[in-house]
């Protein structure tokens, strides 16, 4: 990757609110983004209105041109990029696969700012995947796109620790901040001839594919770590849930405790208003908050105010 010029005319490519920081960027910065390519919009809400991806927002706001294919593997769809005459094409949670036609269109290539520390967790949920993972670690990678998931060589990568009660949504925000500024310290190098590519080592490859609304089932022969970590991973979607009495708990904010037991996994060892104490296959988990079927999300201590949660009762995977 060789630059051409100290500025650069920029195709961005983004949807979610993890694209945002990034864009808003390239905004402020001395780059031109010539055009934004987004999502279509799409029904949100119970009346299912349509609703604008946060990007498109974003560039409207600055007066830049918002292209919405519902295709883009086509010819003209390419063409319609090139008469941008873009220098750059930089990728942020786009959600789609790019075609080589799209790939090969800039001189300099394609950027994308994936949501983790490469070559560990390609594929589209890479955040929830670090807690789910246990990883003590976490980041971006600014890498060079190529027609693989996630394969291309690495130009940048940023990290910040994983604390102990990290969610895929807390984790969520600081890599969007950290994949902003990241890319912009990339572009920088890049002015300088100072961006070398670096080639994953593929042998430590791990996926991350995305997230069904059935992983979030808790199976509590797991250990308390294991439980962990996957109701982290998947708050704020899609959750972390087990059954009791045929109803549905979904289960946050969970924290590891020592305390002895000899019930079933799963079992209530205590609630009260320090929390949801419960039994796992490996260790004893106190949950501060639930979220019981057809509820708000609420604290334990207040659930308890008007129902009760018995010791010895069980919570159960779907059957």
């Amino acid at each position: 990757m060789t630059k051409t010029k100290n500025t650069f005319r920029i195709i961005f490519m983004g949807t979610p609110d993890f694209s945002v920081s990034a864009l808003q960027g390239l905004i402020n910065g001395p780059d031109q983004v010539v055009a934004v390519v987004t999502q279509p919009d799409r029904p949100k809400g119970r009346g299912k209105k349509l609703t604008p991806p946060p990007v498109k927002v974003l560039a409207e706001s600055a007066h830049i041109p918002v292209l919405q294919p519902t295709k883009i593997k086509t010819s003209e769809f390419a063409d319609e990029l090139s008469s941008y005459k873009p220098d750059l094409i930089i990728v942020a949670a786009y959600g789609r696969i790019l075609p080589a036609s799209i790939l090969d269109l800039p001189p300099l290539g394609c950027i994308n700012i994936h949501g983790s520390l490469l070559p560990r967790h390609r594929g589209a949920a890479p955040i929830q995947w670090a807690i789910l993972a246990g990883d003590k670690k976490a980041g971006i990678t600014i890498m060079q796109m190529d027609v693989g998931m996630d394969t291309g060589a690495m130009l940048l990568p940023a990290s910040v620790p994983v604390e102990d009660d990290e969610t895929a949504g807390s984790l969520f925000t600081k890599l969007s901040n950290l994949g902003g500024s990241a890319l912009l310290k990339a572009l920088d190098l890049l002015r300088q001839d100072k961006l070398p590519p670096i080639e994953q080592d593929h042998s430590l490859a791990t996926a991350a594919p995305p997230l069904k609304k059935e992983d979030g089932s808790i199976d509590w022969t797991k250990s308390a770590w294991k439980i962990h970590c996957l109701i982290r991973g998947m708050d704020p979607w899609p959750t972390a849930y087990s059954f009791l009495d045929g109803k549905r708990f979904r289960f946050f904010s969970p924290e590891l405790s020592d305390t002895e037991f000899n019930q079933e996994p799963g079992s209530v060892i205590s609630a009260d208003r320090n929390g949801l104490l419960l039994a796992t296959g490996e260790g004893a988990l106190l949950v501060h908050e639930i979220q019981p079927e057809g509820k708000k999300r609420m604290t334990v201590e207040a659930y308890l105010c008007g129902q009760s949660l018995e010791t010895g009762s069980q919570f159960l995977p779907a059957q």
